[in-house]
């Protein structure tokens, strides 16, 4: 196995260990929500708003961890695609050297800065790189059509019976991280639809 796949391999295990601390930050949000009805039926409604507090954190912590599972997992795919056509370059090599400890460190800050580099060295790839990914239709989670995405959420509320408008949080509970890892994406996708553009 060359330095390349066992980077590959590492990348993909991190996928999924931050898949498994998003479902962590999931149930201590459950269970901080749980205190929150105990501490109001007691009346105590200033330790029902500091786990309120914590409920919040735990959700915005869980999507960011989902978030960088995806960002990580479309990034694995980027490096299979490049592992298959023998188009690693010694610069991309050069990306995993401090790789194992980043990834095995869950630090979001970390692994963002991580996945820019990535980003970059695939900025460079060439445009028959570029085209299999095409014809491989457009796999990665960063590639999804933004009202697909909406029309299965709308669905799926509907057969939960819910007003998925209720269960949105409101524009200004989004934490200052949740925020970062948007605009991280948004330079992601921007830069995909680039490398696109020159291919047409």
């Amino acid at each position: 196995m060359s330095n390349m796949e066992k980077q590959l391999f590492n990348l993909k295990i991190a996928t999924k260990e931050l898949q498994r601390n998003s479902k962590k930050c999931d149930k201590e949000e459950k269970a901080e929500k749980a205190k929150v009805k105990q501490a109001i039926q007691k009346g105590n409604m200033e330790a029902a708003k500091i786990h309120a507090e914590n409920a919040i954190r735990q959700k915005h912590q869980s999507l960011n961890f989902l978030r960088m599972s995806a960002r990580v997992d479309a990034v694995a795919s980027r490096v299979q695609t490049a592992v298959t056509m023998k188009q690693v370059s010694k610069s991309m090599s050069g990306v995993v050297k401090s790789m194992d400890a980043t990834l095995k460190s869950m630090n979001l800050e970390k692994i963002s800065a991580l996945m820019d580099k990535f980003e970059n060295q695939f900025e460079t790839l060439d445009v028959q790189t570029a085209q299999m990914e095409d014809t491989m239709g457009n796999t990665t989670t960063l590639t999804t059509p933004q009202n697909e995405v909406d029309t299965l959420l709308h669905e799926m509320a509907d057969e939960a019976g819910l007003d998925l408008n209720l269960e949105l949080p409101a524009g200004h509970t989004s934490s200052m991280a949740s925020s970062v890892a948007s605009t991280e994406q948004d330079e992601l996708s921007q830069r995909l639809s680039r490398l696109r553009d020159q291919v047409s």
